[in-house]
């Protein structure tokens, strides 16, 4: 009888175990050869940051399986990527994680980091024709004109809706100009301790030498999402954004819609459930990008997955969403391979990991549908979240990501 027919169904799981991490990353140090599927793609340096645990460090495929945990997903074709528990900040799985790669628009959610707190939502500004004039070529936009006035609320939803360079360089402006912003961009990253990363460019438009990894942009990730508007921007579907204004008439407005196609369900793909944002990505350097967070119960993971070697149009979405999926069924089945640091300064004073809530700011003066295309309870957070007025509704349902407190509790050392 051949030797694995006699294995008990805990042997061949244990089994699985130790083989599994050697087996998947094997492809990341093969001789090049790519799987006809796939471009070829360069090898990880052999030696990387250790930040969050020397595991973390080594490149290939990092998990350590226990009985019962689910294998990991075998269509994975990114770079880089990581699964972590965004409350225990403990890594379930990683891929390359420190890999120092080109961000695309995931950049943008340092941008948010670190100037959301800095403006009211309120403010209101007037664009001028130098704020556009070095918005790079093939840049997404939202369609701010020059010559007329927006609020910081506008302008964030024209950042996180439709990653609008446009909208950066406006906000870069009002924070001082576009090489503080990347000073105050940089300054930030090393207080999160996101050390892989080199900020050139504030919107995430390639630029050499701008890098981060996926190790990095799951923390900065963790720490938006400790900021009340940052939560309800990336979770935001669509919204109404203010058009040109014409002598003697009401300003026009028109629709934007969120370009994070697990939230809204676009090209082909339906919302994931229980998706609350974060961040997408493209270009032609970098690739795709994509950064986000999901709940189910009392679980709240984040995922980023970076480049794909796979053609297929939705790659990053799709192995996201099946990242999402397996960390959701191999939670508590498996040893943590490392942790997400907390700040520097949270580190000085003794926390084991995370950031302190942050107080946010003024609710949203205007009226945008969170969670899904239509506000229905079906995507997004997994509720209804409606800012209508200024007035954040719980409509119904059992998840409660806008609201709750980022970390709900320190996790161990």
């Amino acid at each position: 009888m051949p030797a694995l027919k006699k294995m008990t169904a805990p042997a061949v799981t244990v089994l699985s175990a130790v083989l599994l991490p050697t087996l998947i990353a094997a492809p990341a140090l093969a001789d090049g050869k790519a799987d006809s599927k796939h471009r070829q793609q360069p090898n990880p340096p052999a030696v990387m940051s250790s930040v969050g645990g020397a595991q973390l460090g080594e490149p290939g495929t990092q998990v350590k399986l226990g009985p019962g945990a689910p294998v990991l997903p075998m269509e994975l074709s990114g770079r880089s990527w990581i699964v972590a528990d965004a409350e225990s900040g403990e890594v379930l799985a990683a891929h390359n994680a420190h890999w120092q790669l080109p961000p695309a628009s995931t950049m943008k959610m340092l941008f948010a980091d670190t100037l959301l707190p800095r403006m009211p939502k309120t403010e209101t500004h007037l664009v001028t024709d130098e704020e556009l004039a070095g918005v790079g070529a093939g840049s997404s936009l939202v369609g701010i004109k020059e010559d007329h006035t927006y609020t910081v609320h506008d302008l964030w939803l024209g950042v996180f809706l439709r990653s609008g360079n446009d909208a950066v360089h406006v906000l870069s402006a009002m924070n001082g100009g576009m090489s503080k912003t990347v000073e105050d961009m940089q300054n930030h990253a090393e207080e999160l301790q996101a050390l892989d990363t080199r900020v050139v460019s504030p919107d995430g438009y390639d630029a050499p030498g701008q890098v981060s990894s996926a190790y990095d942009l799951t923390l900065i990730a963790r720490s938006g999402l400790q900021k009340k508007d940052f939560r309800e921007y990336c979770a935001t579907a669509s919204a109404t954004f203010p058009g040109e204004q014409e002598e003697g008439k009401k300003r026009s407005t028109f629709e934007i819609q969120n370009t994070n196609r697990l939230l809204t369900g676009a090209y082909g793909l339906d919302p994931y459930k229980g998706i609350a944002g974060v961040k997408n990505g493209s270009t032609t350097n970098a690739g795709s990008t994509f950064t986000g967070v999901a709940q189910r119960g009392d679980r709240v993971l984040l995922v980023t997955v970076m480049n794909p070697e796979a053609k297929e149009l939705n790659a990053v979405y799709n192995e996201t969403a099946a990242l999402l999926d397996w960390g959701f069924a191999a939670a508590g089945k498996v040893t943590p391979v490392g942790e997400l640091v907390p700040p520097r300064t949270a580190e000085a004073a003794g926390a084991s990991k995370g950031a302190p809530p942050i107080k946010p700011a003024g609710t949203a003066p205007a009226q945008v549908t969170v969670g899904s295309k239509s506000g229905s309870a079906e995507g997004g957070f997994g509720v209804a979240l409606a800012i209508t007025g200024g007035v954040l509704v719980v409509l119904v349902g059992g998840v409660y990501l806008g609201n709750r407190r980022w970390p709900l509790r320190l996790p161990r050392r």
